[in-house]
């Protein structure tokens, strides 16, 4: 059976704090759809990711550095960095000495939407220098290279900040280090220690981001409109990764305990059915 992240009290707390102090106000309030599902991996067969929904990026990124953010790690499809086992997808990332592996994984050219309801049930690992991630980018981006495809961060996270998570917007004039992004952090609770719901609703209008049910952003073209070009309005394809160190989350330390597992109990897509 698939698991369903229960709010603590504490959580609703965090909730409530949120939307007091720089969360979302009177002209972010959620519309409402309703969703039929469109595409989805349960991760019920054990073994390697389903080929018909997932490949491989392998390597240290198409130059060899570290995936343009001094990443450390190198991605495989090995076995030990990515398996599914119990209901759940595993990624690892590993540790041999000065050198790391871990796997990404990609809808590019299988499954890629414009617009949408984009969920993902993960429990995250924890440390210093680790940085998973359930994002999007834009499905041109072989004619359209980042950022003027697009992506779109449903969730990323830092391992040294376990009661964090962020989601963000990357375009042309608002990229790298200077995203449009907001953060979502637990009370009295970390992401590490069970399974939570990410997700974006995603129209021509808005991106809504939530945590387990509960809205903490919305970025509009109003939002870009100084800083550069709205791009969310073609295809995106889904990616799933665990990177060790960078430039965005920094680099392990002493207190980073490996081997570290990215643990995602189902990825689901909806379509707005009105």
């Amino acid at each position: 059976m698939k698991r369903n992240s229960i709010f603590s009290i504490t959580n609703m707390l965090a909730v409530l704090l949120l939307l007091a102090f720089g969360g979302c106000d009177d002209k972010n309030e959620l519309v409402e759809h309703n969703w039929q599902l469109a595409w989805q991996d349960e991760f019920d067969v054990d073994g390697a990711p389903d080929p018909a929904k997932w490949s491989y990026e392998k390597g240290r990124g198409p130059n060899g550095d570290g995936w343009g953010n001094a990443e450390l790690q190198t991605y495989t499809d090995n076995p030990e960095n990515i398996i599914v086992e119990n209901g759940v997808l595993k990624i690892t990332a590993l540790q041999s000495g000065n050198t790391y592996t871990s796997a990404r994984i990609i809808t590019k050219g299988l499954f890629e939407k414009v617009y949408g309801k984009f969920e993902a049930s993960i429990k995250m690992p924890y440390g210093p220098g680790i940085w998973p991630a359930f994002w999007l980018l834009g499905a041109d981006i072989d004619q359209n290279p980042w950022p003027q495809c697009g992506e779109i961060d449903i969730m990323e996270y830092r391992g040294q900040e376990p009661n964090v998570i962020h989601g963000s917007v990357h375009g042309p004039g608002y990229s790298g280090g200077s995203p449009v992004t907001k953060s979502y952090g637990l009370m009295n609770d970390r992401f590490d220690t069970d399974f939570h719901v990410f997700s974006i609703e995603w129209t021509e209008d808005y991106i809504y981001y939530f945590v387990d049910g509960m809205i903490y952003q919305k970025i509009t073209p109003e939002d870009v409109a100084d800083k550069g070009e709205w791009v969310y309005d073609h295809p995106f394809f889904i990616l799933l990764n665990l990177a060790v160190g960078g430039n965005y989350v920094g680099f392990p330390t002493t207190e980073t305990v490996f081997p570290q597992t990215m643990e995602v109990d189902y990825v689901r897509v909806y379509s707005r059915s009105e």
